[in-house]
């Protein structure tokens, strides 16, 4: 690479990411093959449309991408059509509203305080903005969904669509019950799986295929693709739905991103994929509940899936300072409000940490172990420098045994 300035900056990541534990639960190490498929000529290419309708010649391999995409991604998750071409999640989202709602429509989605997304219908969001937004909350007592409540909240708006998925909540989603509620009210019904696919795959999460109209899905995540995304759909809503990505919200695919798509949803299907989700959870779990020993408030009391919450104000700092305090020992985490939280978003009172890229690692049930004690380290120590280039050296311990897949 002859340009120097980004080269050196790239190594630098490089470094970093190869160096240090990273706990947030919406990144992941992509493998060599996923990345190798980015870094290819298919860059070069436009291909508005869909295979053998495209608006550009020179497509004859570029059609069998998308194809084999397309069948790998409605084998794998059970879906009757799918759309490989979304850029990202938030844009995938954005297509089903056009698809299936006018501006000013109602919709009702899981509030973001509570774990849900800015475009399940946040205020700042063009889903809050453009939409007449309804939002559900967790129970304040239990933190958990009210299926309920829910349901009473429905029956009362009457959204045109519902939203279930999360960023943020710790336990399992009963998408069959949402899809039971969406009927009663003749709702559409749109599960965003985003933070969870790869553990639908593994067989350790509902899957909302059988229930919803539409499933979206980011693809870098739990699924350890690159970042793009996937919407699933009954054949009913197929038309639609493609015409929502193309021409509604976007011009061509990146060619180079469907075919990476292609390559992790083969790894996806494989054996060794499943057990990896499997092991996610285990892994999850386990740092819960060495935190909780340790006397960490965790936010439900603990997970069912990749992540977990822990309130930091209860220790007298916040997300913020403590999430600073980790960067600086080799632990890469994020500040998140928590249920609930008085705190403004720029210093939270919560941090959301989760298993999805140790576990990518090979790291299992004893590494989870030494990681929390780690994280209770820094946390009962924030501020001593010497307590944090200790951890430093064990992280970078962990980091040489345990090899990220794709960073060389």
């Amino acid at each position: 690479m002859h340009d120097k300035e980004i080269f050196n900056l790239i190594k630098k990541e490089t470094q970093r990411q190869r160096d240090k534990i990273c706990l947030i639960p919406s990144e992941n190490y992509a493998s060599s093959e996923v990345l190798a498929a980015l870094g290819t000529v298919l860059n070069n290419k436009y291909s508005e449309g869909y295979p053998c309708k495209r608006y550009y010649e020179g497509q004859e391999f570029i059609d069998q991408i998308e194809d084999i995409a397309r069948e790998r991604a409605k084998k794998l998750f059970g879906a009757e059509h799918a759309n490989v071409q979304p850029y990202s999640g938030s844009p995938a989202n954005q297509a089903v509203y056009l698809a299936f709602l006018k501006p000013g429509d109602k919709v009702m989605g899981m509030a973001l305080p509570s774990g849900g997304h800015l475009t399940h219908g946040w205020h700042v969001n063009f889903s809050g903005i453009g939409y007449d937004a309804v939002q559900y909350m967790v129970d304040s007592k239990t933190l958990l969904l009210d299926y309920d409540a829910i349901r009473k909240m429905a029956k009362k708006e009457k959204p045109k669509m519902i939203i279930a998925g999360s960023t943020a909540y710790p336990r399992k989603i009963d998408f069959e019950k949402f899809g039971e509620i969406a009927k009663e009210i003749s709702a559409y019904f749109l599960a965003d799986v985003s933070h969870i696919a790869g553990l639908i795959v593994a067989g350790v999460h509902q899957s909302p295929v059988p229930y919803a109209d539409v499933v979206m899905t980011t693809t870098h995540k739990t699924l350890r693709g690159p970042r793009g995304a996937l919407l699933l759909c009954k054949k009913e809503h197929a038309q639609k739905i493609d015409r929502a990505v193309f021409p509604g919200i976007q011009g061509g695919p990146h060619d180079h991103q469907t075919a990476a798509i292609a390559v992790c949803l083969k790894e996806a299907a494989s054996k060794e994929f499943r057990e990896y989700g499997k092991q996610v959870v285990k892994n999850a779990k386990i740092m819960a509940d060495e935190m909780q020993k340790m006397g960490y408030s965790v936010v439900s009391g603990g997970t069912d899936n990749h992540l977990f919450l822990i309130d930091i104000c209860s220790l007298g700092h916040d997300g913020n300072s403590a999430s600073r305090a980790l960067e600086e020992s080799g632990i890469t985490t994020n500040k998140n409000s928590i249920p609930f939280d008085e705190s403004p978003p720029a210093r939270p009172c919560g941090l959301r940490l989760g298993s999805p890229a140790i576990t990518s690692r090979g790291m299992k049930e004893k590494e989870c172990i030494l990681i929390a004690g780690l994280l209770d380290k820094i946390l009962k120590n924030i501020g001593d420098e010497k307590v944090y280039a200790e951890v430093r050296k064990t992280v970078k311990e962990l980091c040489d045994k345990f090899p990220a897949p794709g960073v060389n």
